[in-house]
Parts: C-alpha cells; sequence; structure tokens
C-alpha cells in the first residue's frame, strides 16, 4: 500500500497561486500537441515556464532544457507531459533539484513515484491537468 497525501481543491489553488516557475518536462515546439498548447497559456497566466526537452533548445521563445537538472533557477512545479514509464527518472530529478511539487497531467498517474516525491517533501498532484485546475480554481485571466 502506497502512504502519500494527494493535493485537495484548496492545496491545489494555493500551490497555482504561490508557484511562479513551472517546468514543463516533455514541452514540445508543435502547436498540435498538449504540452504546447498549455505552456501557452500557463505564459499568458503570468507563469514563467521552462521547457524540458533535449531535443529542442528553445519553445515558444523560452530557453529549453535537456532535464531538470540543467535548469539554473528555482523550480516551483514539475508539470510531467511525459509517458508513465518516464515518470520515475523525472520525480528523480524533481526531488534531486528540490522543486516544491511535480504535477503528472491527465492520465498520468504513478502511486510509487508520487510517494517518493510525497516522502521527500514535495507536492503531489496526479491525473489532472494544470491549465484546467488553474480555470476552474483560480480563473482565466
Amino acid at each position: 500500500m502506497v502512504d502519500f497525501h494527494e493535493l485537495e481543491r484548496e492545496e491545489i489553488r494555493t500551490l497555482l497561486q504561490e508557484a511562479k516557475t513551472i517546468a514543463i518536462v516533455g514541452a514540445s515546439t508543435n502547436p498540435m500537441r498538449t504540452s504546447y498548447d498549455i505552456m501557452q497559456v500557463l505564459i499568458q497566466r503570468g507563469y514563467t515556464c521552462i521547457p524540458v526537452n533535449p531535443l529542442y533548445d528553445e519553445v515558444l521563445g523560452q530557453k529549453c532544457y535537456a532535464s531538470l537538472v540543467d535548469i539554473p533557477v528555482p523550480i516551483d512545479i514539475v508539470d510531467i507531459f511525459r509517458k508513465v514509464e518516464d515518470i520515475p527518472p523525472v520525480v528523480e530529478e524533481a526531488i534531486a533539484v528540490k522543486a516544491k511539487a511535480v504535477w503528472m497531467q491527465l492520465n498520468l498517474r504513478d502511486d510509487v513515484s508520487a510517494e517518493k516525491a510525497y516522502h521527500a517533501g514535495l507536492q503531489v498532484v496526479q491525473d489532472r491537468c494544470i491549465m484546467v485546475e488553474h480555470s476552474l480554481l483560480i480563473g482565466k485571466h
């Protein structure tokens, strides 16, 4: 049995209100990809978004990094747009860089990684779209 606490709605609201920097793991230059659309919206809503993908130098005008450990600034939320089997190493990096939270996008869930992140002091959100949650809890501004 896993032992961790997934954030409730009010905790998610607080996380989104306090966060400034979001690393988008699996960011894409393809406007048809969900990660592209969500990153664009998060930037419009005032967040500093840092794309993470070893395939690109830049996404949406932002310098792209190969991994979380390459990012030179503190990260509030690590937003994961990768396959489930790719989640464990991303969570390991999120722990290593002392991110405040890991966010697994809609249809992504890894309870073992979530538990590991939680016990390392990170907040955990699974199987939720950050853009939808922001719209519901904070508004579309």
